[in-house]
C-alpha cells in the first residue's frame, strides 16, 4: 500500500487539480465528515480518484476555495457511494457534479442483498476492504496513515465498481431506471431546517406540561448555541437523556441541578451557570409551546380502518400488487415506490380513479417516470377493485 498524505497547500492543490483534469474517464469522489464529534456536517476530507491521474486526499478547511477542483472535474460524471450523504457537504464547498453514478443505489436497484461500500466492492470485484475507521473523527490533524489508507480505498475501486454495475444494469434493462434515480438524488434539494428542532430531543415524550416544554426548549437552545460556538456535537457536551433528566428533576436551585446524578456530560458541570440560566429562562417564558404541534402527516395506518375505511381498503388492495411488481423487477419495494407515496395516493386519490389520475397523483408526490409506468396501472386496478361489492354485498345467494 503506497503512503498517502493530505493535500493542504494551495500550490499543491492547484497542481493536483491540473493532474486530475488530465486524467481519463469518470471521477470517483468521497467525503469524510466528523459527525458525532463536530457541530457541523462540513467535509474534513475530500477524496478524488481518476484513471491516469491517481488518488488525492484534500483538506478543505486548510485549502479554502475549492474552485480549481470544480474546474478540473466539473464536466465529468462523478461516481459516489450513497451520494445523498455526501452531496450536501460537497455543495457547501461549491463542488457540484453535472451527473452522478451512485454505486449504493445501483446495487439496490439491481437487487443486491448487501449494499455497503465494502460489500459492493467485494461482490463485484472480489476485493475485501477494511472498514475500521468509518466512525473516526476526521477533523483530527494530522490524520494517521492507516486512516488515510482507508480513505483512499473508498475511491480507488469505485471506477471498477461503476463499470461492473453498469454492465449489470444493462443486462437487467435498468440503465434508464438508474439514470432517473441518480438524477433525482443529484437534484434533490437539501432538507429545510425543522421549525421546532428541539422537539427532536430523545426522551421528550416523558416531559409533561407546557412550562416543562418551555424549559426543554430553552435548555436545547442553550446547548445548541454552546455547541455551535465550540464546534462540537451537542450530544458530546450534554446528552439528550441528561437534559431530559434535568427537566424531570425540576431542580429548585443551581445547587440542586448539580446534584442530579443523571445530568451527565463533559459540560454538565463546567457550564452549570449556562444550564441553570436556561432553566430559569424557560420557567419565566410567557409564550409557552403547545403540548403537540399540528402535523400534515397522515394518521398511522392502523387507524385508517376507523378514520378512512375507503382509503384503508385501497391501501390493502394496492400494497400486495406493488410488492409483486418489485419482486418481478428484483429490487426492494421502497426503491420501486416509497411506502409514504403509496399511502398518500391511497388516502385521497383524485377522481375519477383511473390509470391517468393515479399517474398524476404519483408524479405530484415526486415519483419518477419509470416508477409511474411500473406502478400506476396496478395501483389504479387495485383501487377500483377495492370498492367493488362482494357477492354478499351485492345480495348474491347460492
Amino acid at each position: 500500500m503506497p503512503e498517502y498524505h493530505v493535500v493542504a497547500d494551495r500550490a499543491e492543490f492547484e497542481s493536483a487539480a491540473r493532474t486530475l483534469a488530465s486524467g481519463t474517464g469518470p471521477v470517483a469522489v468521497d467525503v469524510e465528515r466528523a459527525s458525532g464529534f463536530r457541530y457541523s456536517q462540513r467535509a474534513y476530507l475530500v477524496q478524488v480518484y481518476r484513471r491516469d491521474a491517481g488518488a488525492f486526499l484534500f483538506d478543505p478547511p486548510a485549502i479554502g476555495d475549492m474552485g480549481a477542483l470544480q474546474d478540473a472535474i466539473g464536466d465529468e460524471q462523478w461516481i459516489l457511494h450513497a451520494a445523498s450523504q455526501d452531496l450536501p457537504s460537497l455543495r457547501e464547498l461549491d463542488l457540484n457534479p453535472p451527473s452522478i453514478f451512485d454505486t449504493e443505489l445501483a446495487a439496490r436497484l439491481l437487487g443486491h442483498e448487501r449494499v455497503g461500500l465494502g460489500a459492493v466492492v467485494e461482490d463485484t470485484l472480489g476485493i475485501t476492504l477494511a472498514k475500521a475507521h468509518s466512525a473516526a473523527d476526521w477533523s483530527t490533524r494530522p490524520l494517521p496513515q492507516p486512516w488515510l489508507e482507508y480513505a483512499a480505498l473508498d475511491v480507488l475501486h469505485l471506477v471498477d465498481v461503476f463499470e461492473a454495475l453498469s454492465a449489470e444494469l444493462d443486462a437487467q434493462h435498468k440503465t434508464d431506471i438508474a439514470a432517473q434515480e441518480f438524477e433525482a438524488v443529484r437534484t434533490r434539494p437539501d432538507k429545510p431546517p425543522r421549525e421546532e428542532p428541539w422537539r427532536r430531543l430523545s426522551g421528550l415524550h416523558t416531559v409533561r406540561g407546557r412550562r416543562a416544554l418551555a424549559v426543554a426548549r430553552a435548555l436545547w437552545q442553550a446547548r445548541e448555541d454552546f455547541a455551535r460556538a465550540e464546534d462540537t456535537a451537542p450530544g458530546r457536551l450534554v446528552p439528550d437523556r441528561a437534559l431530559v433528566a434535568a427537566i424531570l428533576a425540576d431542580p429548585k436551585s443551581k445547587h440542586d441541578l448539580s446534584r442530579v446524578k443523571e445530568f451527565t456530560g463533559r459540560a454538565s458541570r463546567t457550564q452549570l451557570d449556562r444550564w441553570w440560566a436556561a432553566i430559569e429562562a424557560g420557567r419565566a417564558e410567557t409564550s409557552l409551546p403547545p403540548d403537540r404541534v399540528p402535523s400534515d402527516g397522515l394518521p398511522p395506518v392502523r387507524a385508517w380502518a376507523d378514520r378512512n375505511p375507503e382509503a384503508d381498503a385501497r391501501l390493502k388492495a394496492a400494497k400486495p400488487r406493488v410488492d409483486e411488481v418489485a419482486r418481478e423487477l428484483v429490487m426492494p419495494v421502497e426503491n420501486l415506490l416509497t411506502p409514504d407515496t403509496l399511502r398518500r395516493v391511497a388516502w385521497a386519490p383524485r377522481v375519477p380513479i383511473d390509470e391517468a389520475s393515479i399517474a398524476a397523483d404519483l408524479a405530484a408526490h415526486g415519483a419518477r417516470p419509470w416508477q409511474i409506468t411500473a406502478t400506476a396501472p396496478v395501483i389504479a386496478a387495485a383501487f377500483v377493485e377495492s370498492v367493488q361489492p362482494t357477492g354478499d354485498d351485492a345480495g348474491d345467494v347460492s
